[in-house]
């Protein structure tokens, strides 16, 4: 049998390279403070009456946010430009079929009954008197 050396040549001292990218605690902290401002705006948002243009205002501050997070927390802002097509085309998907379900909506958006269902309401009548009916 042959007995083999195992040793090796001792790597504390060499320099280690950097993998990733390094972000500062000032950009950090500063798309921390956006994202949490944007949120209290999406809250503030909500008891604003801007009919229809609500969801659309929703998604829109959410889209905001969504890119706040991916181009700094998921460093795609220091990336190769292929990851960031694969993004921007993933979102597109998700806005065209967001777009079709919209117009799906409208489609039918006629025939919904306002409130609750007649069953749900009497229910809902029965076991929480004080519930609010939905849609009014």
């Amino acid at each position: 049998m042959a007995s083999h050396s195992h040793a090796h040549a001792s790597h504390g001292n060499e320099p280690q390279p950097l993998v990733g990218h390094l972000v500062s605690y000032s950009t950090l902290f500063g798309t921390g403070a956006a994202l949490l401002f944007l949120t209290v705006i999406t809250v503030a948002a909500r008891y604003i009456d801007l009919g229809e243009a609500n969801i659309y205002l929703a998604i829109g501050i959410a889209v905001v946010k969504a890119t706040l997070v991916s181009l700094f927390f998921m460093h795609l802002r220091w990336d190769r430009p292929f990851n960031l097509m694969v993004l921007i085309g993933s979102m597109l998907f998700v806005v065209l079929m967001m777009v079709f379900c919209m117009m799906d909506v409208g489609q039918y958006k006629k025939d919904l009954v306002a409130g609750n269902p007649p069953d749900v309401q009497a229910y809902l009548q029965e076991n929480a008197p004080y519930a609010p009916v939905a849609g009014k």
